[in-house]
């Protein structure tokens, strides 16, 4: 089978946008797939129109991406600074991080105790990951809290 290339995006809340609107750019071989197998009406009027709004406003549009990129470089910063977590390189809004010290999955629920969200998946080349979304800075401060004290539950034991 030749290889046939595609790239995929998506537009969600950190764009401005308050639904997921994703879009794909695809070789002829792959979209005649794609339509074959896809759900008909996958995006709802109302999707279509806010994502359309959404791009039109291109001096918000990127004013929110280059506040999600220095929130992002922030807190890439911060984690690098805790001993138990190490993350890697992301051009996305968030940031999977290896956990070095302890369990994964644990963790995600101490984070959940004290209402503060991440991504979990209990999947074998992710088992000891977390994925952190990149928010506003005040989430930022409220995860990073978390994270410390929880880090130092860690030591204490």
């Amino acid at each position: 089978m030749p290889k046939a290339n595609c790239t995929t995006t998506s537009i969600t809340a950190p764009d401005g946008l308050p639904v997921r609107v994703g879009y794909g750019i695809f070789s002829t071989r792959i979209a005649a797939y794609i339509n074959q197998i896809k759900q008909p009406y996958s995006v709802s009027v109302f999707a279509q129109m806010a994502a359309m709004e959404s791009l039109a406003d291109r001096d918000y549009l990127m004013a929110n991406v280059k506040a999600i990129i220095r929130e992002r470089e922030r807190l890439f910063g911060e984690i690098e600074g805790l001993d138990f977590l190490r993350p890697m390189p992301s051009e996305g809004n968030y940031i999977l991080c290896d956990v070095t010290r302890g369990d994964a999955g644990r963790l995600y629920e101490r984070l959940k105790e004290r209402r503060v969200f991440v991504r979990y998946y209990d999947r074998p080349n992710l088992r000891n990951c977390i994925r952190i979304s990149v928010g506003k800075p005040e989430d930022t401060e409220a995860l990073l809290e978390a994270l410390r004290a929880v880090g130092e539950e860690n030591d204490a034991q």
